[in-house]
């Protein structure tokens, strides 16, 4: 047994030996700070062996006193490290931190409580509860709130195990900060219960105590808490218990005056949190009524605004304004907390009136801020977007003495800060479409933009927008000022593109055309300007004007060059806005014309586009041209007529997707068309057809040629394919191609041409009846053709079961008018076969079916026929032209008397012939 105690003697000696050690390099580092300090490795070595040396115990009288003095060494080593920690903080070869100081001092604690009573030491659990105390707070600190419990619980341990029956001053006042320490962790570590259990339990520590600040620290303690609980939410029923006993124990002693209105403050905000109105109102009434100057906090009068506010005594809530106004020792934050809150509440016209006017008069009494001008505006002008508030704003911000506080550089931040709010309100105003409103504060946000070189920029913007705004109101020559002001200080294609929308509103279109212009000389120029120029002046019905932009724009088109819109579009909107006006037509031509052409260039697909949509392109230009073929030849326009009916030709002949549809049919017909409408419009402009004009219409006859036999696949013209052409386009195709082939004097061709019509089944006797007419006349008459015609006319129409003896007759007149012209006495039988074809028509038709007066013609012409036969003495000639002609008369009505005398004038003929020829001579006799 006594050598087991003397090897624990050993041991213990042994640890005590290391834990000296250990100190006494601390002790080293401490006075050597700029020596490299591994604090965290002496305190590994430190815990070990206390570790083991907690197992030794009890100890001897003599360890005792030894670990005694170990700890306050270790204790004092702590406190010289710590005081030179500044310095090794600052210094790279410091390893030593707070924390592991905090570490030593729990370490030093734990071996003074280890040591426990020690003869000759007074009062050594006070002193070990005070070093756990210490402790404790060090880590509650550096926020290790459970280590910093732990202390705090060792020294309440230590503390409650003594029996004093009357505890002096300083262990009553270690007591209570032990209590409130752990009642700070406790709250820290989110144990409400426990903290305020030892707030509670530290209460019963003041009875009988008659020193003010155990009260004071307590009642501190107690607010705090209540102030953290009220800015959280729904806990200020807590808040408010825990202020209440703050301002109990405040009450108690006299000398805590301050920290009672303090507390009685924090109970006014919350019952303003609350929505306990009244209770504000009693509390700030006691806080006046206290007397002292000190105890009128700023806070006061803005809890009573809130309270009448909430109250709904808007009166007494200016009066607490306007009292504030006058006071001079309420700061400008808090006077302009009480203005906002009053206009949250009051809000609309009345309440912006009011901070208008409360602020205007803070002006009068003392220097406000610029900031503070800005807060104002923008709680009045903020929210709902009202027009009257934006109005009492305005009024607000226009005041010299207002604007005065903007001067200068030290303000420039607030004065931005200013012509932001107002430029935002007016954006709002501008985007509801109430220019008025935006017009005047976009007005008054250039108050706050400086004279400078910096701001020139800015102030342009401020003129555009005022520009646009009056474009709004339709207020054009101010809108015209603005821009004009604008564009001195920055000009750009914004400014010209807004003279261009003036100018559009004003009608003025030269105005608006060297605005176009001007956009496109200008610096930042895009085309994208000159799309929505086109764009507005459509909008506007100004046509002309739109027709210029697309014009002008038209001119950016290179190869290889992005544009935002295809040209064929820019070209098809041209087209488009230029047909909807008559007397255009010109211009469509020469942009159509441009369309085709730019195909050609660039390539069909390139051009129009492929699939669809380049199919969609291509069929819009050719049946545009071909609409307005029809609507130009309807006006009588033939000239016109033919351009466009040439152009949809060529558009349906151009490939798209590498292939040409199959439109031969409507080319063809276009074609001929085309042709038609030269030949008719040699006639109107009263001027032959020019040598250049003729080969072009051989070419397209020779195109439309080419495109029947293709039709026709080879067949004869008479093929019932052929018949599903229509009729009269082939007679028009017919009818040109002779015109154009006689100014060819090209009989040859004539003639094919109408044999060849004559053979289809196309044809008939009316188209016929008009190629021989025609071929019949001067100057290009053919005789041979004409004869060809009139006698196929005519056996069609006799071959009819009910022939038009009128154009029967009108054939029969021409039929002898070219073999008359063109035969003569050569051939007098075929002239003679004419009247008796005409007779041998006559006979069997009733009376009046064959036209008289026709008849008439061929009676009397038949007979003077026998007048030159009979001077000459051709006495059978004579007669056969005689007796045709008495022929013709008898079946001709109304003819009587005229072959009375006939048939006499045959009967004095015929005794004068039978004269001659007894030998005697037969005298003349004239007809």
């Amino acid at each position: 047994m006594r050598i087991e105690e003397e090897e624990e003697e050993k041991e213990s000696q042994l640890l005590l030996s290391q834990l000296e050690s250990s100190i006494k390099q601390l002790e080293h580092f401490s006075s050597t700070p700029n020596t490299n300090t591994n604090t965290n490795t002496i305190c590994s070595h430190l815990r070990q062996s206390l570790t083991h040396l907690t197992q030794l115990g009890p100890f001897s009288s003599h360890l005792n006193l030894h670990l005694w003095k170990l700890s306050y060494r270790l204790w004092n080593a702590c406190v010289d490290l710590s005081n030179a920690s500044s310095i090794l903080r600052s210094s790279s070869s410091s390893s030593s931190s707070s924390h592991d100081l905090a570490k030593l001092r729990h370490i030093a604690a734990d071996i003074l409580s280890l040591a426990g009573q020690v003869s000759g030491v007074p009062s050594p659990a006070i002193k070990s509860a005070s070093f756990f105390y210490k402790t404790g707070l060090i880590w509650h600190d550096l926020h290790h709130f459970d280590l910093a419990s732990t202390c705090f619980e060792r020294a309440t341990d230590l503390l409650s195990n003594l029996n004093l029956h009357l505890p002096d001053a300083d262990h009553t006042k270690l007591l209570l900060d032990l209590n409130l320490a752990r009642s700070r962790t406790a709250w820290e570590l989110s144990d409400l219960n426990l903290a305020v259990a030892m707030l509670s339990r530290s209460r019963s520590l003041l009875h009988g105590s008659p020193v003010p600040d155990h009260y004071g620290s307590l009642a501190n303690q107690y607010l705090a808490f209540g102030k953290s609980l009220l800015s959280k939410k729904n806990e200020t029923t807590e808040a408010l218990k825990l202020m209440k006993e703050a301002l109990d124990l405040c009450e108690k002693v006299p000398n805590l005056g301050e920290l009672r209105w303090k507390t009685l403050r924090f109970i006014s905000a919350v019952h303003l949190q609350k929505g306990e109105f009244e209770s504000v109102i009693k509390c700030v009434r006691v806080l006046r009524q206290s007397g002292d100057e000190k105890n009128q906090h700023p806070s006061l009068p803005v809890m009573a605004v809130k309270a009448w506010l909430g109250l709904g005594r808007f009166g007494e809530a200016e009066k607490e304004l306007r009292g504030m106004v006058v006071n001079t020792g309420i700061p400008e934050g808090v006077w302009l907390s009480a203005v906002e809150a009053y206009f949250e509440a009051a809000g609309g016209t009345a309440g912006a009136e009011t901070a208008k006017g409360l602020f205007l008069g803070l002006l009068g009494r003392c220097h406000v801020s610029a900031g503070a001008a800005v807060r104002v505006a923008h709680r009045v002008v903020g929210g709902e977007g009202s027009k009257a508030r934006a109005k009492v704003v305005a009024e607000l911000v226009s005041d010299d003495r207002v604007v005065v506080l903007f001067t200068g550089e030290a303000v420039a931040k607030e004065r931005m800060a200013m012509h932001a709010v107002l430029w935002n309100c007016a954006a709002e105003f501008f985007r509801s479409k109430d220019y008025a409103t935006s017009a005047e504060m976009f007005e008054k946000s250039m108050l706050y933009i400086p004279y400078d070189i910096e701001n020139k920029i800015l102030r342009a913007k401020g003129f555009r927008v005022l520009c646009l705004c009056h474009l709004g109101l339709s207020q054009l020559d101010r809108a015209l000022e603005y821009i004009n002001e604008a564009e001195k200080l920055e000009p750009n294609i914004a400014c010209a593109f807004l003279k261009f929308k003036i100018y559009l509103q004003k009608k003025d279109h030269d105005g608006a055309i060297c605005q176009i212009q001007a956009m496109m000389n200008s610096l930042n120029f895009t085309t994208d300007f000159i799309s929505l120029s086109a764009h507005e002046a459509v909008a506007c019905h100004a046509l002309p004007v739109a027709v210029a932009a697309l014009s002008n724009l038209l001119n950016f088109y290179t190869p290889g060059k992005s544009m935002p819109t295809t040209e064929i579009v820019v070209l098809r909107t041209l087209v488009t806005i230029l047909t909807q006006e008559p007397g255009n037509e010109l211009e469509v031509v020469k942009f159509i014309k441009r369309a085709h052409n730019r195909a050609s260039e660039l390539g069909s697909d390139l051009f129009f586009g492929k699939g669809e949509v380049g199919g969609r392109e291509r069929n819009w230009f050719a049946v545009t041209s071909w609409n307005l073929g029809i609507r130009t030849v309807k006006e009588g326009n033939y000239e016109l007529c033919a351009e466009f009916l040439r152009l949809a030709s060529e558009f349906y002949c151009v490939p798209v997707n590498g292939q040409v549809e199959e439109n031969n049919a409507m080319v063809w017909k276009l074609l001929i068309l085309t042709v038609s409408a030269m030949i008719a419009s040699e006639k109107q402009r009263k001027a032959k057809l020019s040598e250049s004009e003729v080969n072009e219409a051989v070419k397209l006859l020779d195109k439309a040629g080419k495109i029947l036999k293709s039709i026709s696949t080879g067949t004869r013209l008479n093929d019932d394919q052929i018949t599903t052409l229509e009729p009269d386009l082939f007679f028009i195709y017919t009818f040109s191609a002779y015109d154009i082939k006689g100014r060819l004097n090209d009989l040859a061709s004539q003639q094919l041409l109408v044999k060849s019509f004559a053979s289809s089944k196309a044809c008939n006797s009316k188209y016929l009846l008009q190629i021989g007419l025609i071929a019949s006349q001067a100057p290009r008459s053919n005789h041979e053709v004409a004869t060809f015609a009139l006698n196929e006319c005519l056996s069609s129409l006799l071959s009819s079961s009910s022939p038009d003896y009128q154009n029967v007759a009108l054939i029969l007149r021409k039929l002898i008018a070219v073999a008359s012209i063109h035969k003569g006495d050569i051939d007098d039988d075929a002239v003679y076969g004419m009247y008796k074809q005409a007779y041998q028509i006559m006979v069997g038709l009733k009376e009046g079916e064959y036209p008289t007066e026709e008849g008439k013609w061929l009676a009397m012409t038949a007979w003077n026929r026998a007048a030159l036969p009979v001077r000459l003495g051709q006495t059978e000639m004579a007669k056969k032209w005689m007796n045709i002609g008495m022929e013709l008369a008898k079946r001709t009505p109304g003819m009587e008397t005229y072959t009375a005398c006939m048939e006499d004038f045959v009967d004095c003929f015929r005794k004068k012939f039978h004269v001659q020829n007894n030998g005697e001579n037969m005298p003349q006799l004239v007809v």
